[in-house]
């Protein structure tokens, strides 16, 4: 596995709290769980991180942590809230590793099994 450094980390991952600061404890496990995620993926552009505080549902305070990961092809994108602000960041990055591995997967089962084209007449004869 390759080491990621923390300026890979630095400019790879993107961090913003709505409605709320994010604290040096939170930055801090929201980069080493970043991290494992470019230990996964080392071709990841960018990973934007999102953790917003809605007080509008209930009484309590209700935490909303949005990701969403640049890389070649669509982007990943996962959202999840909870009522604590790290067990959100803890659950968006297992969805997020998780849709990247069953990207590899797609992606493996593509290169190894290859469908045959259908085309709609038959090819020209050549000379």
């Amino acid at each position: 596995m390759p080491h990621i450094t923390p300026e890979v980390i630095g400019a790879k991952v993107i961090l913003r709290g709505i409605h709320l600061d994010l604290t040096d404890a939170m930055k801090a496990v929201i980069n080493e769980k970043a991290a494992r995620l470019l230990r996964h993926e080392p071709r990841i552009d960018r990973i934007r991180f999102d953790v917003e505080l809605d007080k509008t549902k209930t009484s309590q305070s209700h935490f909303i942590a949005k990701a969403q990961i640049e890389i070649n092809g669509p982007d990943l994108v996962a959202s999840v809230d909870s009522n604590d602000a790290y067990k959100s960041i803890d659950l968006v990055i297992d969805k997020l590793d998780g849709l990247l591995r069953k990207r590899h997967s797609e992606l493996k089962e593509k290169r190894h099994h290859p469908h045959p084209v259908e085309l709609g007449a038959p090819l020209p004869k050549t000379v």
